[in-house]
């Protein structure tokens, strides 16, 4: 397959207008979240922007995506509302899932957002569902599994694999390498040197490439796309990143080398972007100057939709558990 993925000026700009968002809303989150304005869970994606922004400017509206806890920016990127979102974000019945799920679980149908799973690993298995649907309808979707490196060393991770090359399914399983399964280094719990490794294992390609390198990130997705839409199966691409935040919200990430996240957030691969951009006359200051005050409005538009949206009525508990909610007795949560 030859490589003839190189995004002209302006998918450039697509990519870095998604990345400039994913970044705003995470800051923008870890602001109220701080404020006290919200309060809720949250795993901050912040540093691994670009990984989402270039595979989903090679991805329609129709093809699927399943992410993780941490997968705000996967949701973000493939074209979730924003309003949706952070109204599930702070619990209020206009959110994706009417305010029951919050970030952890947040879908979009319409953009492809399947599922968001607190369970780590089960976005894998998830897509294969959603990819064997795909491969009998003969539709030519693909099925974008997104996850941590911890991730790689359960069973779902090689069961998931292991059918996906023997059925020939169009997923692309996305390892996002922060380098951290939760508190925990990767060299601590892995024994293999790279998790693109494992590929061979299961005869697929496994591809290796910089998730902070918009160019090489738009290569590897979109020969690993095209490989997919053909037939001929899966690919495991290990995205190498770093997030500069804790696991968890609130974690104060001591188990991080301050020179090694010193050194991560100083190469910022956001603004680092714009940057290149810039000098390579792709855009101008004031154009991505522009972009930028769109995206803050739209997010400042978001955040109040969703402080302004009702909170749910206690009758919701009762709806979404059963097909037939008539099963739930009537006093069952007196």
């Amino acid at each position: 397959m030859k490589n003839s993925y190189v995004p002209d000026a302006a998918t450039l700009v697509d990519i870095y207008r998604r990345a400039a968002l994913l970044k705003a809303n995470d800051e923008r989150t870890r602001k109220l979240f701080t404020t006290g304005r919200l309060v809720s869970p949250y795993y901050s994606y912040r540093g691994q922007e670009i990984i989402p922004s270039a595979i989903s400017a090679l991805l329609n509206d129709d093809d699927y995506v399943c992410t993780i806890y941490r997968g705000i920016h996967d949701m973000l990127a493939k074209g979730m509302s924003l309003k949706t979102l952070w109204a599930e974000v702070a619990g209020r019945v206009d959110g994706s899932c009417k305010g029951k799920g919050g970030p952890m679980h947040l879908t979009s149908l319409e953009k492809g957002v399947m599922v968001t799973t607190g369970i780590v690993g089960s976005s894998m298995p998830i897509a294969n569902g959603l990819a064997w649907t795909a491969k009998l309808a003969g539709n030519g979707r693909v099925a974008v599994a997104n996850f941590g490196d911890g991730a790689s060393n359960i069973g779902a991770f090689h069961e998931a694999i292991n059918l996906a090359a023997v059925w020939k399914l169009p997923v692309i399983f996305v390892c996002q390498n922060n380098e951290y399964g939760e508190h925990t280094a990767y060299e601590k719990t892995t024994s293999a040197k790279q998790i693109a490794d494992r590929a061979v294992g299961y005869s697929i390609p496994g591809v290796r490439v910089d998730g902070n390198d918009p160019l090489a990130m738009y290569a590897a997705a979109g020969e690993a796309i095209e490989r997919a839409r053909a037939g001929e199966g899966p690919t495991l691409l290990e995205c190498m990143t770093f997030r500069f935040h804790g696991h968890v919200f609130g974690d104060d990430d001591a188990y991080m080398p301050k020179e090694q996240k010193q050194a991560a957030i100083a190469a910022d691969p956001v603004p680092r972007f714009r940057a290149k951009l810039i000098a390579d006359g792709v855009a101008d200051e004031a154009t991505l100057a522009a972009m930028e005050a769109a995206i803050e409005a739209e997010i400042d538009e978001a955040v109040e939709f969703a402080l302004a949206s009702p909170l749910p009525d206690v009758s919701e508990l009762k709806q979404d558990v059963y097909a037939d909610a008539s099963v739930i007795a009537e006093d069952s949560y007196a």
